[in-house]
């Protein structure tokens, strides 16, 4: 049978199922269900219009009294079942009054034909609920359109933020690596080692985090450490390599090497060079003011200086320099500790001192192991 011009045109007909244990009644509304075009499905009991739900129903038409299982409990089974819970529901009932018509509005009927029914408004009431139905259909397709769309667009972006970050972190590999080779130069006509740089960075790694620095501090302290010599690089060998003590033009020249490491890595967009620089600048200042080459004093130098001064004495004097050999860690924290509040800053040099086993083990891990 050819559908009216009125029907709901969809890729497949709409699937009518109609559940009354009456089947005079029964047999009435699916002529009428049928000659409008739908596919049309019988049940005669709750119990079988449960299980036809699996046959992709899309209206269903239900009684209200029928034995066993009535159509009130019925439509709470259907409103509850996940899949099917928003089929359309038309109760076709004998009862007019008002209570029991409240109670199925309750359990989630969408529409009510009174015994004996209509064939007009039978076939209005399902053509409207139908084209409710369709609507809905069509709304969810396109959500999981959507939901599919937004899933692939976000595994784009994923792959694409991941392979950003994979960029990123080669680009701070190499920047690294780049500063890490620009220590290695300024050394290496002094040590030469690249043990040294690893020891310095990982001593004020340790300062930082004993003095609660945030983590991003303490990672830019280990790497910005190791350049506080990098204007040796300007000193000239006959100075930076003699075995006996400088003269005073020969030792302001050395002193120099601050002022030449902050010329060479000011004006830095690098975190890590900008604070390269102020320790460069700053590691020879002493607590007391008596420091070069400013003559800083107390809080006024940069905290990153006042730590690699620690490190850097530590290191210094318990290596192997060609004017002297390593002095025992015993003593140099003997002299260290005399010169708290003068040389060193006190809070600092307590943090340094109070954690020798962890600077020893760094000494140990890091020792010149052929560097030299």
């Amino acid at each position: 049978m050819v559908a009216p011009k009125n029907a709901i045109s969809l890729s497949r007909p709409q699937r009518v199922l109609v559940a009354d244990d009456d089947e005079f009644s029964r047999r009435a509304i699916l002529r009428v269900l049928d000659s409008c075009g739908y596919e049309v499905e019988a049940a005669q009991d709750g119990l079988e219009c449960l299980v036809k739900l699996q046959l992709q129903i899309d209206l269903v038409l239900l009684d209200a009294s029928m034995p066993g299982m009535d159509g009130f409990e019925v439509t709470e089974r259907i409103r509850q079942d996940p899949i099917h819970g928003d089929l359309p529901i038309i109760m076709v009932t004998g009862l007019d009054g008002q209570r029991d018509r409240l109670r199925a509005v309750e359990v989630g009927v969408n529409d009510f034909l009174t015994k004996p029914f209509d064939t007009a408004e039978l076939m209005l009431r399902s053509r409207w609920l139908l084209r409710m139905k369709d609507s809905i259909d069509a709304l969810k397709q396109h959500h999981l359109q959507l939901e599919a769309t937004v899933e692939q667009r976000t595994v784009a972006l994923r792959r694409a933020l991941e392979e950003t970050a994979e960029a990123q972190r080669l680009t701070e590999a190499a920047h690294l690596d780049t500063i890490r080779r620009l220590v290695l130069a300024a050394e290496y006509k002094d040590r030469g080692t690249a043990a040294h740089i690893e020891r310095i960075g990982r001593y004020s790694e340790l300062l930082a985090e004993k003095l609660n620095l945030t983590p991003r501090q303490i990672e830019v302290i280990r790497h910005a450490s190791p350049l506080h010599d990098t204007g040796k690089i300007g000193v000239p060998d006959a100075i930076l390599l003699k075995p006996g003590k400088l003269t005073e033009a020969e030792w302001a020249l050395m002193k120099d090497h601050t002022t030449m490491g902050a010329r060479i890595l000011r004006g830095s967009p690098s975190e890590i060079l900008q604070v390269g620089k102020r320790i460069a600048l700053s590691h020879h200042e002493r607590w007391d003011g008596r420091g070069y080459p400013n003559g800083l004093a107390g809080e006024s130098i940069p905290l990153e200086g006042r730590i690699c001064a620690v490190s850097d004495f530590f290191d210094a004097l318990t290596t192997d320099r060609s004017y002297r050999a390593a002095l025992e860690n015993d003593l140099v924290y003997e002299m260290m500790r005399s010169e708290s509040g003068k040389h060193f800053d006190p809070t600092i040099l307590d943090r340094f001192l109070s954690n020798r086993n962890e600077v020893e083990a760094i000494q140990r891990r890091y020792c010149q192991r052929g560097d030299d």
